[in-house]
């Protein structure tokens, strides 16, 4: 079951390194925005975007499983339908180093079933909430 307790979002919230699945150069994108705004929070954000050599200033990767440093947590800006591929990729990621144990998918985004799966793996997920938004709020 997808975490909604705020105790719960509050408790991931204190990762250190995210990676985030469709980080993009655009600003004014929530894709750009909302990692900006985490990265200005003490974040440390390691963008995967196979159409950018570099995001906010980071080296981005093609995919999650790629990713050289230790991974907190994943965000996800992609949409519903490509979830089961990156959360089969986070899988593949937790089971191989055991780090990525957290999914946030970004507000309009969800898949029930990917996300059963990865919990069944290990690994908890949030769907359809925005990881800035919960920020602001739980510790504005």
């Amino acid at each position: 079951m997808p975490l909604t307790d705020d105790a719960e979002l509050d408790r991931l919230l204190d990762a250190e390194t995210i990676a985030v699945v469709g980080c993009s150069t655009t600003q004014g994108k929530a894709a750009h925005d909302v990692p900006a705004y985490l990265q200005r929070q003490g974040y440390r954000i390691v963008p995967v975007n196979p159409f950018a050599d570099e995001v906010l200033g980071e080296p981005a990767y093609d995919d999650v499983r790629d990713v050289e440093e230790r991974i907190d947590l994943v965000e996800v800006f992609r949409p519903s339908e490509e979830v089961p591929t990156v959360l089969d990729a986070v899988r593949d990621r937790h089971a191989a180093r055991g780090d990525a144990g957290a999914a946030w998918l970004q507000l309009g985004i969800s898949h029930d079933e990917a996300a059963a799966a990865a919990e069944a793996d290990g690994i908890e997920v949030v769907q359809d909430r925005c990881m800035k938004v919960e920020h602001e709020r739980l510790r504005g």
